[in-house]
């Protein structure tokens, strides 16, 4: 019988299928369903850093509002079980995980400043989060911001969440970097236990009739597994942190290509979005027919056999296989 354990920012797993972040989360008994589909953990749906500045902005004017006035007048302040923060239904939604699933489930922050909301990620921990994701989201714009600029706040977010938190650190990462390995590496001095290659820049459309920007969302295809596959690749061993593998994972065979790459979790949404949550089942037994049929005798074994550093040509991973892949097509033209 093949071993299908790995273990993910310590935690050990019963296969590597990790539901990733999504609105799939953000109702408890698709969470049930996760579990009951054979998916190994749950990263919950991303609790925003503008959501949360935003709703500390509104509850503050709300305590604050009539406070010049006769202190009779109570009803000025608002009825705190009708007010609702989204950071505490987050919270709840960990709690109500833990006590009802047996799998880990961790914890999503989005955002890039190093401001009040960070904070939050102790209060994750302390709701019962397994670990955390921090998802580095932001699309730079100023003309007069450098990379380095831009890398080194991203670092400072990550050295400040590591010190509120002990439970494990996963960076969740874009792929637009001029150097991703020498990123990762400083990713790792600062803390962090884990990297999640890619997150997806969802990109706006144009509305020219009506002159709108139309907000956009593609979901991924095997095809935008190429990308995560080869980083993976190039990474693996060469840093001590776990790695997870996100974007373009559908299959049974998605998740076979991600483990010999060296992923140690495997993570998917857009194919239980798209296809239900029941799809995991088969992704799981297709992956299990294939590690057994190869006499693999556990995950372990196969991780990393395809990387860079094990593949009979590594430079296949950089501009050698740039040059074949466009050898390919001479003989069509």
């Amino acid at each position: 019988m093949t071993d299908l354990k790995t273990k993910y920012l310590g935690l050990e797993l019963k296969n590597p299928l990790v539901a990733s972040a999504s609105t799939l989360s953000k109702k408890f008994e698709n969470i049930k369903k996760m579990e009951d589909a054979g998916i190994s953990a749950v990263v919950l749906y991303s609790l925003f850093e503008e959501e949360i500045q935003h709703e500390s902005l509104e509850l503050n004017y709300f305590l604050n509002r009539g406070t010049e006035s006769f202190p009779e007048a109570l009803t000025y302040f608002p009825e705190m079980d009708d007010f609702n923060l989204s950071s505490e239904k987050y919270l709840e939604t960990i709690r109500k995980a833990k006590e009802s699933v047996d799998i880990p489930i961790i914890g999503s922050l989005n955002g890039v400043s190093n401001s009040g909301w960070i904070k939050h990620a102790r209060l994750i921990e302390e709701a019962g989060a397994d670990a955390l994701e921090l998802n580095l989201y932001f699309v730079a714009t100023d003309l007069d911001i450098s990379a380095a600029e831009m890398e080194k706040s991203y670092l400072d977010v990550v050295r400040a969440i590591r010190q509120e938190i002990k439970i494990p650190l996963a960076v969740k990462l874009s792929p637009f970097f001029s150097s991703l390995p020498n990123f990762v590496k400083d990713l790792e001095e600062a803390g962090a236990e884990g990297v999640v290659l890619f997150n997806r820049f969802y990109q706006p459309d144009l509305d020219i009739e009506n002159l709108e920007v139309k907000p956009w969302l593609e979901l991924s295809t095997s095809h935008d597994l190429l990308l995560p596959l080869r980083w993976t690749a190039i990474l693996y061993d060469r840093i001590h942190m776990d790695m997870a593998l996100t974007s373009g994972v559908h299959s049974g065979h998605d998740m076979v290509k991600a483990v010999m790459a060296g992923a140690s979790a495997v993570m998917s949404a857009s194919e239980l979005i798209t296809n239900g949550i029941s799809r995991a089942d088969a992704m799981l037994k297709e992956f299990t027919e294939w590690v057994t049929w190869h006499n693999y005798e556990s995950v372990s074994q196969m991780r990393g056999v395809l990387s860079q550093k094990s593949v009979a040509v590594p430079a296949a991973f950089e501009r050698a296989n740039y040059m074949k892949a466009l050898s390919l097509h001479d003989d069509k033209l």
